[in-house]
């Protein structure tokens, strides 16, 4: 089983990981690979980077852009067997953060990070990681694109240029009120875990505690029960002063 989550989970004032709501819901998801945005955490140093990690499990690996304000990352308990980034030339406080995932079984993944505009630049991002993917990722590879997104629709143009190379259909994860929207406010869906059609054909419904989500998850520490169920999550992280964003869970079956 390999469970990949998208997680804008920073919180405080200052976009960052630090006060620990983000880190324990991951902890309690028991992720597999993470993309991560605004990984701001520490001191923003490898060795702070490596802490927050092994709070994940001593076992986990990963990937961070070089500096910036907002960074995206790639964590994986699998082994990262390449890894860097492609250039977002619409902004230039991130980058789209790219690993070569070595998974259970033949086929590798390919996870790309990505952070995408809240405004207009979102078309130019979706047909730049079009041809990062075209240019750069094996044919037979499996494919994931996730994160924040920003998107206020599902049909928005660049999730109609990215549909090129990952899924963007339909149905989409929900929480257990059967909410797919990712926002802090609950009103736009602005984070995915988008997959290419060879992974997407290994999808199999998340399944926590007695609750199963068909299509996937999107955790919500208000929503979710019981809380038990993840430990060591706290009802308020998901409102915690700061949040981003809502974690995306979807899990896969490789053979």
């Amino acid at each position: 089983m390999v469970r990949i989550i998208a997680a804008n989970l920073s919180s405080g004032n200052l976009q960052s990981w630090n006060p620990g709501h983000g880190k324990r819901i991951l902890q309690g998801l028991k992720p597999d690979v993470v993309l991560i945005q605004e990984w701001n955490v520490g001191n923003e140093t490898d060795v702070d980077r490596r802490a927050f990690v092994d709070s994940l499990g001593p076992d986990y690996c990963f990937t961070i852009q070089s500096p910036a304000n907002i960074p995206n990352g790639v964590i994986s308990r699998f082994p990262i067997v390449d890894a860097g980034e492609w250039v977002d030339n619409q902004l230039t406080d991130r980058s789209f953060s790219w690993a070569q995932i070595d998974v259970p079984g033949p086929v590798d993944l390919w996870a790309v990070s990505v952070h995408l505009h809240t405004g207009g630049k979102r078309p130019a991002q979706a047909t730049a990681l079009v041809n990062y993917v075209n240019q750069n990722v094996p044919a037979g590879a499996y494919l994931v694109i996730g994160g924040d997104f920003n998107t206020s629709t599902r049909t928005e143009p660049a999730m109609t240029t990215l549909s090129q190379v990952v899924r963007t259909a339909g149905p989409y994860p929900v929480d257990q009120s059967n909410n797919q929207d990712t926002n802090a406010n609950r009103n736009s869906p602005y984070d995915w875990v988008a997959v290419d059609e060879d992974l997407h054909a290994h999808q199999v419904p998340v399944v926590i505690g007695a609750s199963q989500f068909d299509a996937g998850l999107v955790f919500d520490s208000r929503v979710y029960q019981p809380l038990s169920d993840v430990s060591p999550v706290l009802v308020g992280d998901s409102a915690a002063t700061g949040m981003q964003h809502m974690a995306v869970v979807k899990d896969f079956l490789l053979p």
